[in-house]
């Protein structure tokens, strides 16, 4: 017997996390959790829940919390998704720009929409998340209160959309990535593009780095991410994250992550899976 999918991510109803399930996954029960803890936990208790998890924008940069739950956790990715984000300013029902004197939003969202914030002079409100300034807002008869959140949130929480894509920066790409616990990779298929991705902590040695880096080099395997993050907060250890072209099956990627085990401590293959097809858009 199949097992049926559900589906988690992290924040509210109809954040940009929501947003991204209900492109990747319609008509499939969708859970909010509170946390990015939670969401993994979730997913790791039990294989049949799939998570939608952020790990990088292109304006704000990497999501850090995911990095310090991937090695925890050790979930599988098994797809990754690019979600263009379009900020929209979200009010009650009867409001009119005029009636308008503050915004709320998540941090980030008021610092991609300053423009429209300036031009009208809004005073700025700090809140958890984008779907959330929205659900408050909902509650509220403050009609001198607007949010900034998705076109989702609008419909989830019965606001109007007062005005559309307000972000400063249309480009506004954040990429997501779907993970389990079960390992699950595709079968290599030649003509095909795959991504492999992977958490690794060096050996405390000199050149390290530049030796494990090496047999990318040699193997002509195209590294398209590489990150590091402390381990467990502190500044003595460092784990990598790394994104290569190409599928563990392929002999020079084979050999590039022989070479890289090498000067490791640990060497953890996070997932295999195909790239996504917004990559050749670019």
């Amino acid at each position: 017997m199949t097992q049926k999918v559900k589906v988690a991510f992290q924040g509210e109803k109809g954040a940009y996390s929501h947003l991204a399930c209900e492109e990747l996954f319609k008509g499939t029960p969708i859970e909010a959790c509170s946390t990015f803890e939670e969401t993994f936990k979730i997913a790791y208790e039990d294989s049949s829940y799939k998570i939608v998890v952020p790990i990088e924008n292109s304006l704000a940069g990497r999501v850090a919390d995911i990095h310090y739950l991937l090695p925890k956790y050790k979930l599988q990715i098994y797809a990754e998704h690019f979600q263009i984000v379009e900020h929209n300013l979200l009010v009650k029902e009867n409001t009119e720009l005029k009636d308008i004197k503050y915004v709320r939003s998540h941090a980030q969202a008021i610092d991609q929409c300053q423009k429209i914030i300036q031009k009208y002079k809004f005073q700025t409100i700090i809140s958890a998340d984008t779907a959330g300034s929205a659900k408050e807002l909902s509650k509220s008869n403050d009609k001198t209160i607007a949010a900034i959140a998705s076109k989702l949130s609008a419909q989830i929480y019965g606001l109007k959309v007062l005005l559309k894509n307000i972000e400063d920066e249309k480009y506004n790409i954040t990429r997501f990535l779907v993970m389990g616990k079960n390992v699950q990779q595709p079968e290599y298929q030649k003509g095909k593009t795959y991504v492999t991705s992977c958490i690794f902590r060096l050996k405390s040695i000199p050149a390290a780095l530049y030796k494990c880096l090496g047999g990318f080099a040699t193997n002509q395997v195209n590294l398209t991410k590489l990150e590091s993050f402390s381990v467990k907060n502190t500044f003595d250890q460092t784990n990598f994250y790394l994104d290569l072209e190409g599928h563990i099956e392929q002999s020079q990627v084979q050999k590039a992550l022989e070479e890289l085990s090498f000067h490791t401590e640990s060497l953890n293959i996070l997932g295999v899976y195909e790239a996504s097809s917004f990559r050749q858009k670019k």
